[in-house]
C-alpha cells in the first residue's frame, strides 16, 4: 500500500465462462491525477471500470480504495466511500429540468435521496449549490431547460455535474466526449480539468486529443492486460502499443498530431 494512490488493484481479472475479459491488471491510480485508461476495441476497459466500481464481481485479485480493500463491497457502498463512476451513455432525468437533475443528485449527496416529494420551498434550498455546480459546468443559463431538449454534449456535462454533487474524491468517466463535436469536446476537456484540481479522475477515452492533452498517466490495456504505462509521450512511441492499434482507425503514435482510434466499450 502506497499513500500516494487513492486506488490500486492487484491481480484483477474477470472470465466468463471461459473468456478472460481482464487479465491480472495491476493498476495504481495516484491522488490528484488525470488518469486515462485507453486501449483498441475488446481490450477490457469498460470491463475493468465495471469491476472497479463493482457492477461486476471479480473472478480474481484485489481493489484498494484508500488502502482500504473494497474488493467485497457494494457499488453504493463504494460511491458513499467517494468513488463515483458516469457512463458512456448520458445517464440524466430526461424530463426534468437541469436544476430538478442537480437537486435529485444533491439530495442523494446528503443521503435524503427519498425526499424528492418535499415542497417545492424546502428543496428550493439546494439550488444555490445546484446553481454553483451548474456555473462551473457552463450550463447555468440552461437551468430551467428540459435536460431531453439539449443537445448531447451539454447533457454530457449536466451528467458531470451531477457526479460532482455527490462531492467524489475519485471521478471514473467513461468516454466522457463520446460522440461530440470538436466544441463540446474542447468544453468537456476544459471541465474534467477543474474538477480535477480538487479531486482524483480516472477515465476510459478514445479519442487521444483528449487523452494526450489533460492525462499525467496512462495504461494501455489490450486484450484484457495491461499493455504500457507512463505519460502519453513514452506510451505513444510504444512499438507494442502501436502493434496494438493495427486494425483500428489509427494508431496513436503514427503522427506527429495525434489521431483518435476507436476504443469503444469492451
Amino acid at each position: 500500500m502506497n499513500g500516494s494512490y487513492i486506488l490500486e488493484t492487484e491481480g484483477l481479472t474477470k472470465e466468463f465462462r471461459g473468456f478472460v475479459a481482464v487479465r491480472d491488471v495491476n493498476l495504481r491510480v495516484r491522488r490528484g491525477e488525470i488518469h486515462g485508461l485507453i486501449g483498441p476495441n475488446g481490450a477490457g476497459k469498460t470491463t475493468c471500470f465495471n469491476l472497479l466500481t463493482k457492477f461486476l464481481e471479480p473472478s480474481q485479485g484485489t481493489i484498494r480504495l484508500n488502502g482500504r480493500d473494497i474488493t467485497a463491497e457494494q457499488p453504493q457502498r463504494i460511491a458513499r466511500m467517494g468513488m463515483v463512476r458516469s457512463f458512456q451513455i448520458s445517464a440524466v432525468f430526461p424530463h426534468l429540468t437541469v436544476l430538478e437533475n442537480l437537486r435529485v443528485a444533491l439530495l442523494r449527496g446528503q443521503g435524503i435521496s427519498y425526499h424528492f416529494w418535499k415542497s417545492g420551498r424546502l428543496l428550493s434550498r439546494l439550488d444555490g449549490r445546484a446553481m454553483q455546480l451548474l456555473e462551473d459546468v457552463g450550463l447555468a443559463s440552461h437551468a430551467h431547460v428540459v435536460a431531453a431538449e439539449m443537445p448531447y454534449g451539454r447533457k454530457r456535462a449536466l451528467e458531470i455535474a451531477t457526479t460532482l454533487a455527490l462531492e467524489p474524491e475519485l471521478m471514473l468517466l467513461d468516454e466522457p466526449t463520446q460522440g461530440m463535436g470538436h466544441e463540446d469536446v474542447d468544453r468537456v476537456m476544459a471541465l474534467i480539468k477543474r474538477a480535477a484540481a480538487q479531486r482524483t479522475v480516472l477515465m476510459v477515452e478514445h479519442n487521444m486529443k483528449v487523452v494526450s492533452g489533460i492525462c499525467n498517466t496512462i495504461t494501455v490495456l489490450a486484450r484484457g492486460s495491461v499493455l504500457a504505462e507512463g505519460a502519453y509521450a513514452a506510451v505513444a512511441a510504444n512499438s507494442a502499443v502501436i502493434e496494438a492499434y493495427l486494425g483500428t482507425e489509427a494508431a496513436p503514435a503514427t503522427a506527429a498530431t495525434p489521431a483518435t482510434p476507436v476504443g469503444a466499450a469492451a
